[in-house]
């Protein structure tokens, strides 16, 4: 059937809509050398993984389990179960004094029968990374931490996180409690996109509490080079040096993954190199418009001789920057003709995206308006002109 070409793909103007995690890009760069247990590079507005190595093992989070702590918090508040503006009172086992299970962790130094808010223990969270934080919360929100990992896993499933599982609140190391450079990726894309108001404590570069000031553990927020804007660095003897980077390139967002790295610098220079390649490499692009159209189409025997056609979505993928002259988008019907009466929305083709000669994508087409069933004489000369 013949496929009719529609679009010669062009940069446009990007905002957050409903993205589609094409296939692999076919001709992409060199990715660079990372020196990692596992890594990922994500584009935010696609969801599409644009390098990545392990991607899917299996390995400890620790500290990087504090972002499905702050997510299921965030979605108690969502559904008005509790309020930023609620008072916690911290109780006896989220104390560090005389809790050996806190000795030489991260602590927002919380003190027990204190009265703290959600707001404020949710920055202790991820400022401070603060375990006796992730505790008190657990106990307010779901009345003891063993309900709240619940909670936690509850949301790895609707999240379709298949390579994790929790067992803590705050990442401490323990057994059965893994996740994937991948299932972060997913679960940070998810944070960024669903709570603005929530995500901005990422970017907080220090946090005091009881008179003790602590400086946000994720270095890149301090580098010129790169406007990172969070999200969570994760350290333990069982799983090296983690980090979760998202950097924004004028209206572009990347998210880097970095786990198992040998220190530190180590794990900020790995982000650091996954972050630059990803910006000097690739563009988001913007492939098709929700309603917009595509192309017109003959239609018989209705009250209109043409009909519009297009998408009903809008449409984004990642693009080596090099490939962009090489895309283009081609529709065919999936019906040799298209006959009145037809609903708007109703699907009569596929829109085809190739990347030089290869399919990459691809989505319905859809009418754009309805066509009413025509008059006795236009269909009667319709009948004539079909049957010629």
């Amino acid at each position: 059937m013949k496929r009719r070409l529609f679009i010669a793909v062009s940069l446009l103007t990007l905002s957050i809509s409903s993205a589609l995690a094409a296939d692999p890009i076919h001709y992409a760069p060199q990715p660079p050398a990372i020196q990692a247990g596992s890594w990922v590079l994500m584009d935010y507005t696609t969801g599409q993984i644009l390098t990545a190595g392990n991607e899917h093992q299996q390995r400890n989070p620790a500290s990087l389990t504090k972002l499905m702590t702050g997510y299921v918090v965030d979605r108690a508040i969502d559904s008005h179960r509790i309020t930023p503006d609620d008072m916690v009172t911290v109780g006896q086992d989220a104390w560090a004094k005389g809790n050996p299970v806190f000795d030489g962790s991260s602590l927002m130094f919380l003190k027990a029968g204190e009265r703290v808010s959600v707001h404020d223990l949710s920055r202790g969270l991820i400022v401070d990374s603060g375990n006796d934080a992730c505790v008190a919360l657990a106990d307010y929100v779901a009345g003891g931490q063993p309900q709240f990992v619940k909670m936690m896993n509850d949301y790895v499933q609707k999240l379709n996180l298949r390579d994790t599982h929790f067992e803590t609140v705050h990442g401490l190391d323990a057994p059965g409690q893994h996740s994937s450079a991948f299932d972060l990726a997913v679960l940070s894309r998810a944070i960024i996109h669903g709570e603005p108001d929530f995500y901005h404590m990422y970017s907080e570069k220090s946090l005091t509490w009881n008179g003790i000031t602590q400086q946000n553990r994720n270095g890149l927020l301090w580098d010129k080079s790169l406007s990172v804007d969070g999200l969570k660095t994760g350290h333990t003897s069982g799983a090296g040096f983690n980090l979760i980077a998202s950097a924004v390139d004028g209206q572009r967002r990347l998210i880097a993954v970095i786990m198992g790295a040998e220190s530190p610098k180590g794990r900020e220079d790995q982000a650091r190199k996954l972050l630059h390649w990803g910006q000097q490499n690739f563009d988001t692009v913007q492939i098709l418009h929700n309603g917009k159209q595509v192309g017109s189409e003959r239609i018989w025997y209705g009250d209109k001789e043409t009909i519009s056609l297009g998408t009903d979505q809008d449409f984004w993928l990642a693009l080596p920057k090099s490939e962009v002259p090489n895309i283009k988008a081609k529709y065919v019907l999936d019906k040799k003709e298209l006959e009145a009466p037809i609903a708007a929305h109703q699907r009569v083709g596929e829109i085809e995206l190739y990347d030089r000669d290869k399919v990459v994508a691809h989505w319905p087409l859809v009418t754009l308006e309805s066509v009413g069933k025509g008059g006795m004489f236009s269909r009667l000369s319709d009948y004539l002109h079909h049957k010629a």
